[in-house]
Parts: C-alpha cells; structure tokens; sequence
C-alpha cells in the first residue's frame, strides 16, 4: 500500500467543495454575547491552510469541536466568536451553519455567495466522538476533497478525524500538520544529540510510555514540576505535602531503572521553592531550601536546579519539552520555567515544545519566537512519540494520486 500522506498543495481546488477540518478548540472567556477569545494561536495557526484554499479557488467547508458539550446543543460552546475572529483574519465574510449535516447544510453550501462556511462546534452531535458510520458519510458527502489541518485532535478516532478521510476517496493535510510532522518526526528518526528531553507537569503516567520510547534517542532527561517529586520519592527522599500522583512513583521508578539500564543520565532537582501550606495558604513566603521538610510543598525549582538544568540544556543539540517546571501561574513560582524557557530559547538546535501548560509557560515568558515548533498537539505529540503512529494521520496514507507528497512514514506504526 502507498504509504505517502499527500498535501494540501498537491491537489486541484479551483471550483472544488474542501471539507477542512481544523483544531478550532480555542480558550474562551465570558458568557453569552460577551464570550471573547482568550487566545487565537490555534486560529492563526490554520490561516495558512485556509489562505491557500481560498486563492486557489476553492470552497471552504471548515468543521471543528469547542470544549465538551458532551454530544448536546449548548449556545456557551458555539463556535460564534471563533466565526467572527475568522471573519476578522481572513478579511471576508464566514457564514456560521446552525448544523454540520442535513439538507440545511447542503443548501447553504451551494446557494451561498460566502467562500467560507463554518459549520457549528461537531461534538453537538454525539456521533462525532463515537466515530458513527452514518454521521461520517454524512460529512462526507458536503465536499468533494478532505483535508485535516488539526493535530491536536490527530489522536483520536472520531468521525471527523477518521471516519470522514477513511471513506474519501481524496483526503490529505495541511501545512501545519506538514510542520508537526516534520519537526516531531526528527525527535524519533536519527535526532542531532545530545538530545535532552525536558518535562515537567504533574503526572508521570499520562507520559509514561513517549518518555519509554523516547528513552531510545535522548542522552538526558530533566524533570522538573510535580513530576519531579514522584522521581525523588521514587529515590527514597523527602517530599513533604508537594503535589505527587500516587501512581506516578511506580511509574518514576520504572523509568530510573530503564534509563539506568540505558545509560540516560536523569536530572532531578536538588533545590527548592517552598511552602507551608497550613500556615501560608496564599502561598505568599515562598522561601528556597535544598531538602523538603516534612509539611511543606515545593513549587518550583531553586537557583542551584536552574543552573544545573541550564547547563544540559546548553549543550543540546536537540530538546523536546513538554511540562513546565513549577506552579508558573504564580508570579512567585516562575522564575523555574522562566530560566528554562530562556536556556532553551537561546540554544542554536532543534527545539520543539508540547502541550497546553508548557506553551502557555512560553508564551508568559516572551520565548516563543526561540522554537522552531511549538506543537499545537499535547496529547497528539505525546502519542506521536510513542512510535505508534496516530488514527488521523495514518488514514491519510495513500489517499488520491497527487503528483508530489509532503510527508512519507515508513513502516507499519499500528
């Protein structure tokens, strides 16, 4: 079988019905006529898919999930505002559709004037996520060529993610799917080293097994955050009342024993910032200590972890970072993923970071423009670096018979 994934730029659009799928999944504030969006990265991460449809000629049926509305009509997870913000960034009019499929559907797809058309939030149907036979080809049947610029959702199989492309003849993906792929599949296929994987966050078991398979390519590993006290409880330390996810120190000491076994040299914090939750319930006095005391909680790594963290990250060639290294929200706790972020920033190698918490970590300490990936996907690239593969890019494979192709996995990944 081809195993080629074809791209957007590969087919004919002129005249042509594109079914986009996009990861419009973007953080909203407010209710009702005051809801506002938060932040638009997702937004103006498919511009360049959505420009490019529409100066070839195309028309454009975008689709895209908001929140869990949990398969019911909800007006607080409308894609209203994401319409708007479109509208404004495209500088053209987007037509928002009450429902994704019917005969109401079809009529405003081939009546309308509007090139844009944006059908309204899919997990208002309950089929979306249980991947319904019947829901898919009635997606199906709105365009005449799928594309899927979402790799945040790449990792599940619902019906617009999977079910659609696995019934279309012609399906492919778009450029920033081309750039996840690209940036994430050099982290597994024969990576610069030292490579040095960052992580941070709060469990160890959601990452378990990308940091197993991940254990084949880096040289080192940092761990910061509340992940880095399941690795030190897992030692046998002190971790006082610090946030520690009861599976998570099994699942620590499995990885010691790997990366021992390995030769991966792990880095865990060897100073604090601190807190007595009973008498500081505000979290107001931090104060740095090198061993937690029974009946505090560390929140984030000290001077002496920063320089320790720094000076490994500095002589990378390529990172991969995903968890940031404290309680950042809190002005008191972020100098720990401040100093991280800036190490990683100003390294000249190939630098990739994942996940909701992380990019937001990167976006508060201004480094955004020092990545050449900020993954749009935090679960997505985490299953992706489990060397598995993903449902919603494999089912492209071999789809239509473009001239060139844009991206090419070797192997069976199932």
């Amino acid at each position: 079988m081809d195993s080629a994934i074809h791209s957007v730029d590969t087919y004919p659009l002129k005249g042509r019905k594109v079914l986009l799928r996009l990861d419009l999944n973007v953080p909203i504030s407010g209710k009702g006529e005051n809801r506002k969006i938060d932040d638009d990265t997702r937004i103006r991460e498919a511009l360049p898919t959505i420009k490019y449809c529409l100066e070839k000629g195309a028309k454009l049926i975008l689709c895209s999930h908001l929140g869990r509305p949990d398969g019911k009509r909800n007006p607080e997870f409308s894609l209203e505002p994401v319409a708007k913000h479109l509208a404004a960034a495209l500088d053209t009019e987007v037509l928002l559709s009450d429902d994704c499929v019917g005969d109401g559907v079809h009529q405003i797809i081939h009546h309308s004037k509007e090139r844009v058309i944006l059908l309204e939030n899919l997990r208002f149907y309950p089929e979306e996520e249980a991947n319904d036979p019947e829901f898919s080809r009635e997606l199906a049947r709105l365009a005449d060529l799928y594309i899927t610029d979402a790799f945040g959702t790449a990792h599940r199989k619902h019906a617009s993610t999977y079910g659609v492309p696995s019934i279309m003849s012609e399906a492919g993906a778009g450029f920033l799917i081309k750039k996840e792929l690209d940036y994430l599949s050099r982290l597994i296929e024969n990576p610069p080293h030292p490579f040095v994987l960052v992580t941070g966050g709060s469990k160890v078991t959601d990452k378990l097994k990308a940091i197993d398979n991940l254990l084949n390519f880096v040289d080192k590993i940092v761990v910061g955050g509340a992940m880095a006290y399941a690795f030190l409880a897992a030692e046998g330390k002190n971790i006082g009342v610090s946030k520690c996810e009861k599976e998570g120190v099994a699942a620590a000491a499995q990885i010691l024993a790997k990366a021992k076994s390995r030769k991966v040299e792990i880095l865990l914090p060897v100073d604090h910032q601190i807190v007595f939750p009973e008498k500081d319930a505000n979290f107001t006095s931090p104060s740095r200590i090198d061993d937690i005391p029974a009946g505090a909680m560390a929140l984030d790594i000290g001077d002496r972890t920063i320089k320790k963290f720094s000076d490994a990250i500095g002589s990378a060639r390529t990172i991969f970072w995903n968890g940031p290294m404290g309680f950042f929200e809190k002005e008191q706790f972020l100098a720990g993923t401040k100093a991280i972020a800036h190490a990683i920033a100003k390294n000249d190698g190939i630098k990739v970071a994942g996940g909701g918490d992380t990019l937001s970590a990167i976006a508060v300490c201004g480094e955004e423009a020092g990545f050449n990936l900020l993954s749009t996907g935090g679960g997505a690239s985490l299953k992706f670096l489990e060397g598995r593969g993903l449902p919603g890019i494999e089912v492209l494979k071999g789809k239509g018979a473009p001239v060139k192709t844009m991206y090419n996995i070797e192997g069976d990944f199932s």
